[in-house]
């Protein structure tokens, strides 16, 4: 581990201890970036990634011209669980299958990079494969994965378990974060799943850390006319909506 990298997490570690710890209570102002950076002896570009992570993670909220603030604990119910998707096959009595299309090592793509948020050079595991009902394509998985975070899945080649159940056994994830769209699917996914090229497809797309660090980025995509998200929920106290 390089020496930014072991300045940026020991500092990490120590303002997220204020926080939780109670000694930056909610509301708090912090000291600008600049001062932060000097008191912990590293460069203004070290200290404001610090930040940043901090404030994805949900602990500080950045204000415009007025400063960097610790947030206010929200209570969050989360829209989807992380689903295995052998177990929803198999909820329609249909035997499960996954099958391995590709497995490499490599850096990522430019949309990979952004949407894992990856700030650091490193390689990823990069996994496709397709998701069986009996014998009819269910779901295409197309997903990368952070070795730093989860080493062992280096030494997986996935035939045997697919990529999610592994990780959801072997990594106990923190905070997770989806994304459901509607998408026409192109060609070669189109091809994958038996579909005509351009028919409707639904996509949900989620990424996992582990405190703190990014774990792994998946693209779950089903056949539009084969598969439904549905939520239950119950009244609370606030009826407001």
């Amino acid at each position: 581990m390089d020496s930014r990298t072991t300045h940026h997490d020991r500092i990490l570690a120590c303002l997220r201890d204020k926080i939780t710890g109670g000694d930056w209570p909610p509301g708090f102002q912090l000291p600008f970036e600049l001062d932060l950076a000097e008191q912990h002896g590293v460069s203004r570009m070290t200290m404001n990634k610090v930040l940043a992570q901090l404030v994805r993670e949900g602990f500080l909220v950045r204000r415009k011209r007025l400063g960097t603030f610790v947030a206010q604990p929200v209570a969050q119910a989360a829209v989807m669980a992380i689903t295995d998707i052998q177990a929803e096959v198999e909820t329609l009595g249909l035997p499960w299958r996954f099958d391995l299309t590709l497995r490499e090592v490599r850096i990522p793509r430019a949309h990979e990079r952004a949407a894992a948020r990856i700030d650091d050079g490193g390689r990823v595991l990069a996994l496709q494969g397709l998701h069986f009902a009996a014998d009819q394509p269910f779901c295409h998985e197309a997903r990368i994965i952070n070795p730093a975070a989860a080493p062992g899945a280096l030494a997986q080649d996935f035939r045997d378990v697919a990529p999610g159940q592994w990780l959801l056994r072997e990594i106990p994830w923190t905070s997770a974060e989806h994304r459901i769209r509607a998408i026409n699917a192109p060609a070669p996914l189109a091809r994958a799943l038996g579909l005509a090229t351009g028919e409707a497809c639904l996509e949900v797309t989620r990424r996992t850390e582990a405190a703190g660090q990014w774990v792994t980025l998946v693209a779950q995509t089903y056949p539009g006319t084969r598969h439904e998200l549905v939520s239950r929920f119950t009244p609370s106290e606030d009826r407001s909506g």
